[in-house]
């Protein structure tokens, strides 16, 4: 199985998308600083995860949410859970 998961920074206006095959492990190496990318802002919280069969279905969903489409898709339905 694959994942695409978003996770906000708790200390920033800041969030990231991204694709594993192991949300716990991807989200603790995030928490930890692991990832150069995410390091400053964190800690994190996990906003939403979603689960794929095949990576590439995986990784098409994970364009989408870094698209115009995906990120208003994140403004007005994520963010308001």
């Amino acid at each position: 199985m694959f994942y695409v998961y978003i996770i906000k920074s708790l200390i920033e206006k800041y969030k990231y998308k991204g694709l594993t095959n192991n949300v716990e492990r991807r989200f603790k190496e995030h928490n930890e600083g692991k990832n150069k990318t995410t390091r400053p802002y964190k800690p994190f919280e996990l906003i939403h995860t979603k689960e794929f069969n095949t990576r590439k279905e995986a990784r098409t969903y994970e364009k989408f949410l870094k698209s115009s489409e995906g990120r208003e898709l994140i403004k007005t339905t994520i963010d308001n859970i």
